[in-house]
């Protein structure tokens, strides 16, 4: 008797997604602080599909990445749409900034320590990792301090999904780029000099701030790009790099006519970094 193939049913991807590129990517992922916002979707049976790049950087591209619920599920249809940060591996990152920053910071092993400043290619791999982590549980701390950054939802390898800032599925623009003329100037200063202060009390600085990593959502500005959050005692550059993050704070809303005082910025925040020792 011949074997007929046609009498067997066969499903040639079995695990695939009923939608969307991807199963949700949720499952096996470090996940972000509870309590959790109401919009995070969590279910296993949810999907997700990228539909492409927001930004470009030397040591990461973010891209929009949709998770929804599809219908016919048990669950009720959620859609939602995340950031995507995606970190270069050790081949195609740049790791210019990487000494300066990592001062301070420790890892397990002396080797890996060595292997890191030598840029070997092992310590390369664990530079990628490590940029990668230190950014969640950066936003994991200054968002569970309730201060304006994206909501971390997860870390799987180098991949970090977050909150996407923007309003109908348009990306709020960074400072540098957006419009203000007519905004209130002195608001926004005030709003960026109190998470400066908050900071600062906590001891840490953002350590490359300017107008490129702060978006505008409406009249409310949001903190972005913290893989390399400074300790300001615990790093001998830690002052350098706060002041430069006044600097270019200051320098960027005086050229829009709002006039600043750097220098007394500079000091009452070095003031609330030492008043906490």
């Amino acid at each position: 008797m011949s074997f007929d193939p046609s009498a067997f049913a066969t499903d040639t991807f079995p695990d695939a997604a009923p939608e969307g590129e991807r199963w949700s990517s949720w499952d096996g992922s470090t996940h972000g602080p509870a309590p959790r916002p109401d919009w995070v979707i969590t279910e296993l049976g949810a999907v997700e599909s990228d539909l492409g790049i927001l930004k470009t950087g030397k040591e990461a591209d973010v891209h929009v990445v949709r998770r929804w619920v599809p219908d016919g599920t048990d669950a009720p249809a959620r859609d939602v749409l995340m950031a995507a940060k995606r970190y270069r591996t050790a081949d195609h990152r740049l790791f210019h900034r990487d000494a300066g920053y990592l001062e301070g910071r420790r890892v397990r092993r002396s080797r890996e320590m060595r292997a890191m400043s030598r840029r070997t290619e092992f310590g390369k791999e664990l530079l990628a990792g490590q940029w990668a982590h230190a950014e969640f549980s950066a936003l994991q701390e200054l968002w569970s301090l309730d201060l304006p950054v994206p909501y971390p939802v997860q870390l799987s390898e180098r991949e970090m999904l977050m909150e996407f800032i923007g309003t109908d599925g348009v990306a709020a623009p960074r400072l540098a780029g957006a419009r203000v003329e007519g905004l209130p100037l002195a608001m926004l200063f005030d709003q960026a000099r109190e998470v400066l202060t908050r900071l600062a009390r906590h001891g840490w600085a953002h350590g490359d701030l300017s107008a490129y990593n702060i978006l505008l959502h409406g009249e409310r500005l949001v903190f972005i790009d913290w893989p390399q959050i400074v300790d300001i005692i615990g790093n001998p550059q830690g002052f350098d790099f706060l002041r430069r993050d006044v600097h270019n704070l200051c320098t960027w809303f005086t050229s829009k006519g709002y006039a600043v005082d750097e220098e007394e910025v500079f000091g009452d925040l070095a003031a609330e970094a030492v008043s906490r020792w």
